[in-house]
């Protein structure tokens, strides 16, 4: 089982490197892969995914990322359309299940509609923070903040662990590894900060780096927690088998999940 899951660990390393690095074209479709997937994974716990309201999900999905493609060309009304596209979205929902009625259940209705947002608009801040200037270094940060912060969060926890952070929910985590995990990303932070200016060639605020690393680390904790929730709501053990000893794409990115949109907002003030 280790080896296994250090192998798969391995290749999603390797292929993070070659689509991240890439960017572009290569990480907007890898992108829009594993959203799509991700969906596919939460739409099977509330059994939408091969109904209308999942086939809803799935193509405004798409129009989202088609959206974000051309957002450069729509100048000063790029809020607009993302909006517009979101009520076009609940009102298709609300179509379907009166359409349907009493086919659904309303927090399947609002499932589909918590999934695209969940999955396409949040993951979709990977691509948006590599497009930003200086985000070939900057959307590394997403990464590093959220396994980062896992990894500095186990360690402390078992060496000093003592008060439950969420008794119920995730026994083992302990208010002393949160803690560690926010300090251990923003150290790293800052070592990612320095390695930048000493071998990147490029020069980046270190500082900056450290706020971000913390408050990324912070949320991250936040959404590992909450796709755990979601899962022990259900009884499900893991969303999917697409990576060997690690689950589905939500078992391993729902940190990253959140990280993304917050990196990207904190990269953007600072």
């Amino acid at each position: 089982m280790f080896k296994t899951r250090l192998l798969s660990g391995i290749l999603l390393v390797i292929i993070a490197l070659i689509t991240v690095i890439s960017g572009g074209e290569i990480l907007f479709g890898v992108v829009l892969a594993i959203s799509l997937i991700g969906m596919t994974e939460i739409y099977r716990v509330f059994q939408i995914q091969k109904e209308p309201l999942g086939l809803c999900g799935y193509v405004f999905a798409i129009l989202y990322y088609a959206a974000l493609y051309v957002k450069p060309l729509m100048k000063g009304h790029a809020a607009d359309v993302f909006l517009l596209l979101f009520v076009a979205l609940l009102i298709c929902l609300m179509a379907v299940m009166v359409f349907t009625y009493p086919k659904y259940r309303t927090e399947q209705v609002m499932a589909a509609f918590f999934g695209v947002f969940y999955l396409s608009v949040m993951l979709s801040f990977i691509y948006q923070t590599r497009i930003l200037p200086g985000g070939v270094f900057t959307v590394w940060l997403i990464f590093i903040c959220a396994w980062g912060c896992d990894t500095c969060a186990y360690c402390v926890g078992m060496l000093i662990g003592r008060h439950k952070m969420a008794p119920i929910l995730s026994p083992k985590k302990s208010v002393e590894g949160g803690v560690g995990g926010i300090v251990g990303a923003a150290l790293i932070g800052v070592v990612y900060g320095l390695l930048v200016n000493r071998f990147g060639g490029a020069e980046v605020n270190v500082i900056s780096y450290a706020v971000i690393g913390a408050a990324g680390g912070a949320v991250s904790q936040i959404g590992d927690l909450a796709a755990s929730a979601i899962k022990r709501k259900h009884n499900i053990k893991d969303y999917g088998k697409l990576i060997p000893g690690h689950g589905g794409i939500l078992d391993r990115f729902d940190s990253v999940i959140f990280t993304a949109p917050i990196i990207y907002c904190l990269a953007v003030l600072l």
